[in-house]
């Protein structure tokens, strides 16, 4: 019992501090944007970056999220098999609380992507295809990271991964949870759409 402890916790914490680097923030803040919390909705997430209408520097925050969330469970794989999944909770939860930021970071979609990618690529191919496919269609973000959200567990149950659904349910219920203002927004017709600017 005592050595499933010794690698559930290194995996948490690492996990926690990959998780929790808040690239949204530090790279506007490199290219002289400012603090990215004090436009927008306030998020550090790729979404908010692009509200300052730099379109790199949103998609390198994007690829920089999946990849903590990747890199979590690729590491978790190599050093600590038997905690990969505690490894992959640490990276959504540092991501959605970073203590550096008092507790208050991004929603999760992107780190979930990078997540579902370490855990099983299937996974992750049909989170991209739900999330870019909705994003194409409806051109709402949170409309595609929701769609993808809800998919994820089904995806991991099709795949035969029924060993991953109850952290993958307890993760996408929190994606919900994080999007309700959204999915007020989405319900009242006055979610913004991708290229134009919130109030």
């Amino acid at each position: 019992m005592m050595a499933i402890w010794l690698q559930i916790i290194p995996a948490l914490i690492m996990g926690y501090l990959l998780g929790s680097i808040p690239f949204g923030l530090l790279l506007t803040k490199a290219a002289g944007g400012g603090d990215i919390r004090d436009i927008g909705s306030g998020n550090i997430g790729a979404t908010n970056v692009l509200r300052t209408g730099r379109k790199g520097l949103a998609a390198l925050t994007l690829l920089l999220d999946l990849l903590k969330g990747f890199v979590a469970v690729s590491l978790a794989q190599l050093f600590l098999p038997g905690a990969i999944t505690f490894a992959a909770a640490g990276a959504f939860f540092g991501h959605l609380y970073p203590v550096w930021l008092n507790f208050k970071g991004g929603k999760g979609v992107a780190t979930y992507a990078g997540i579902l990618f370490g855990l099983f690529w299937q996974g992750g191919v049909v989170y991209a295809v739900a999330w870019v496919g909705a994003l194409l269609i409806f051109r709402i973000s949170s409309v595609g990271g929701l769609l993808a959200a809800l998919i994820a567990p089904i995806a991991a149950a099709y795949f035969g991964r029924y060993d991953l659904v109850p952290l993958l349910s307890a993760c996408s219920g929190i994606i919900f949870w994080k999007h309700q203002a959204n999915i007020k927004n989405i319900i009242n017709g006055t979610e913004p759409k991708i290229g134009k600017s919130k109030a």
